[in-house]
């Protein structure tokens, strides 16, 4: 058994340990001045550790705050864009996996030249397009672009590829539509993909400031992202405040992809088996 442990642990875990508590230092600290006060924050040299937890900054936030009505909304953006990519994407995928039609080569890279494409180009034409259907300042301005990415069609598309064709086509035999195929029989094996999808779906979209800041001028409307920066800006002598909003901020991304991490890992090394 010793010996079985001793294997396991290799030069890169001397390596990796290092690395990764540097990584998480900055969330330690986070966390820990979220429950200082501000004398202790603002002191010089700063506290390394608080004398006693205040939760004086997370009252504030939680109740003088519209941070309830921000992190509901950037809620509800995420959990939209999460549950669209996870339906499109898997159809896209599956379509140029394995439907061959007119063009769809030529579809597949033009859908993957749009990867490279900044979104700086794409930002006033995307704003013209959201104030032509009226959505500007409503959450629908900021759903409607995160339906579908080209990177959520791709992931399936690579995943699908490495999945054997064996049993979908015994399901054809048996008179199964393509649909059925796809729902029944290919997405409950594409698990690792769906994970990996939702996690990359729903960090992009939480932490997402630059499209909202564009599209929402009413408060009411802000996400958690954009409603802290504003926060920050007029609120910066509350740092306790200000850190607490960074917490709350920071720890649902923190959890999703903890929840997610073995899939997320299987869905990285085996999406890219076949081309």
């Amino acid at each position: 058994m010793s010996t079985q442990r001793a294997r396991r642990v290799s030069a890169w875990h001397l390596v990796l340990a290092p690395l990764a508590l540097c990584f998480a230092l900055p969330f330690v600290w986070l966390l820990l001045s979220s429950v200082m006060t501000n004398a202790e924050i603002n002191r010089f040299p700063p506290a390394l550790w608080p004398k006693g937890i205040d939760l004086g900054g997370y009252r504030y936030v939680l109740g003088n705050a519209m941070f309830p009505r921000w992190f509901a909304n950037s809620l509800i953006v995420a959990s939209v864009a999460v549950v669209s990519n996870l339906l499109l994407g898997s159809l896209g995928g599956y379509a140029f996996a394995r439907m061959r039609f007119a063009g769809s080569r030529l579809l597949l890279g033009l859908m993957l030249a749009t990867m490279v494409v900044p979104f700086q180009l794409t930002m006033i034409p995307t704003f013209l397009v959201m104030k032509w259907f009226g959505l500007i300042d409503s959450l629908g301005a900021l759903i409607l672009p995160s339906l579908v990415t080209p990177f959520a069609v791709f992931l399936f598309r690579q995943f699908f590829l490495a999945l054997p064709r064996e049993m979908e086509e015994a399901a054809w035999i048996d008179g199964c539509s393509r649909l059925r195929v796809l729902f029944s029989i290919v997405m409950p094996l594409a698990r690792p993909a769906l994970a990996t999808v939702a996690v990359l779906t729903f960090l992009s979209t939480w932490n997402d400031l630059s499209w909202p800041l564009i599209a929402i001028n009413h408060d009411t409307q802000y996400t958690l992202q954009l409603g802290l920066t504003t926060f920050q800006g007029q609120h910066h002598t509350k740092w306790s405040a200000v850190m607490a909003g960074n917490v709350i901020t920071v720890v649902p991304v923190l959890v999703a992809f903890l929840l997610a991490q073995k899939t997320f890992i299987q869905s990285l090394t085996s999406s890219g088996l076949k081309g």
